[in-house]
């Protein structure tokens, strides 16, 4: 993806077409500061009139270095900074990168800490396409669900606060485990969502799949089929929305989570009203993950027990000072990894999340790199947006679900 703030104008020139240099169309700039570009993304328009004729995304506002800084700390430490890649998925993301180091260091993961990392995940789910169905209403002028989505999505934050004591940045999720053990009050809290949900659904579902302003803002536009969407390695609902059921929790499975039973819903129609109805079908997939994992959360520890890369519980490090030594030396200096490289993935709110780590034998990651959704989703936006109206526009990009933290890293 080109960086536009980074070529010369030479460059930009073959980006664009000969109308545009002949002065016959508009060139146009969105963003970085738009609200409705969901971010820090800047957008090059070339306009005919009101239609769409090219548009080029330009990246790179929001980089932070999160993976060369990972790499400058321990596997424990280097964690923390997977909350902040993808903000709406923190629990996903911390997922993910748990995984790759349990594959890299082959650490075993006791059942009750994989049923909770999946009723986690599943209400980060919730909670991510929650804030994308509530402020995609929004670009369309439906304030109503705007404000009921986050009413929802409140309470799901809640259970991370109960959990972990933080609302988003929770890194509960650890290598070989959890953090520590969910209390008295998560099981009530979760059964509430269960619950409450379905029929909070069928709300939205009341106010918008059969409103003919919302079909009209939606049906038939930003359309990409299957084959276009695979060509640009587009994941995640805005992929089965044009037809392939690819979901990781089903054709590779991790976690656990071929122990579930749940569909993938798909459609056909690859335009903005198929990628809603994808994301509207599979909130409700979610909680029926939740439900089953509740209902058969097994009881025992919720960490591995090989204290080389994994703390021992902190009622130990009191009366054993073997427990105390251990808990000193992977706090100060960490666990080394054997020499190799792994590569795992996730299904993520927004689609495939992948985690390259390779070790050289030492305590921290030789290389990280994340395959991102977001990155991956943006790229088809040209496609989306060719032939459209500036007004449909706004909706493609909130159709897209993109996250610019996601994106830049």
């Amino acid at each position: 993806m080109t960086q536009l703030h980074e070529v010369t104008m030479d460059e930009i020139k073959h980006l664009v077409s000969d109308r545009a240099l002949a002065g016959e169309t508009v060139l146009l700039n969105m963003g970085p500061q738009h609200p409705s570009t969901h971010g820090v993304l800047r957008l090059l328009l070339e306009l005919d009139g009101e239609t769409v004729v090219n548009c080029i995304p330009d990246v790179g506002f929001l980089h932070t270095g999160i993976e060369k800084n990972m790499e400058s700390k321990t596997y424990q430490q280097a964690e923390v900074m997977t909350d902040r890649l993808d903000y709406l998925n923190t629990v996903g993301n911390n997922l993910a990168y748990c995984l790759a180091v349990e594959k890299l260091v082959e650490l075993d993961v006791p059942p009750r800490a994989q049923a909770l990392r999946v009723i986690l995940a599943e209400l980060q789910r919730l909670a991510s396409h929650l804030v994308w169905l509530g402020t995609s209403a929004l670009d369309v002028a439906a304030m109503s669900v705007f404000l009921y989505c986050f009413r929802e999505r409140e309470v799901i934050l809640d259970i991370f606060e109960l959990v972990s004591g933080q609302r988003m940045m929770t890194t509960f999720i650890r290598p070989g485990g959890t953090w520590r053990d969910v209390p008295v009050e998560f099981e009530d809290a979760v059964r509430n969502v269960l619950e409450t949900f379905p029929k909070r659904i069928d709300e939205y579902e009341a106010l918008l799949t059969k409103n003919p302003l919302f079909l009209d803002r939606t049906l038939g536009i930003g359309k990409v089929s299957a084959e276009e969407a695979l060509q640009w390695g587009v994941t995640g609902p805005s992929l089965r929305a044009s037809g392939p059921d690819w979901d990781l929790r089903k054709t590779r499975p991790y976690s656990g989570y071929e122990q579930y039973d749940f569909d993938v819903p798909t459609h056909t129609e690859g335009d903005v009203y198929a990628r809603y109805l994808v994301r509207v079908q599979e909130m409700r997939e979610s909680l029926k993950i939740i439900r089953q994992a509740l209902d058969k959360l097994p009881l025992g520890p919720i960490r591995s027990n090989d204290h080389k890369f994994v703390p021992p519980p902190r009622s130990e490090i009191g009366v054993s000072m073997e427990a105390l030594i251990h808990h000193f030396k992977l706090w100060t200096e960490g666990f080394s990894a054997p020499k190799g490289a792994i590569y795992s993935a996730v299904e993520s709110p927004r689609g495939e999340l992948g985690v390259y780590l390779e070790s050289d034998g030492g305590p921290k990651p030789y290389r990280v790199h994340w395959r991102t959704p977001s990155f991956n989703n943006l790229e088809v936006l040209p496609v989306l947006s060719k032939g459209v109206l500036v007004a449909d526009l706004v909706a493609i990009i909130g159709s897209v679900d993109i996250v610019l933290g996601d994106v830049d890293r």
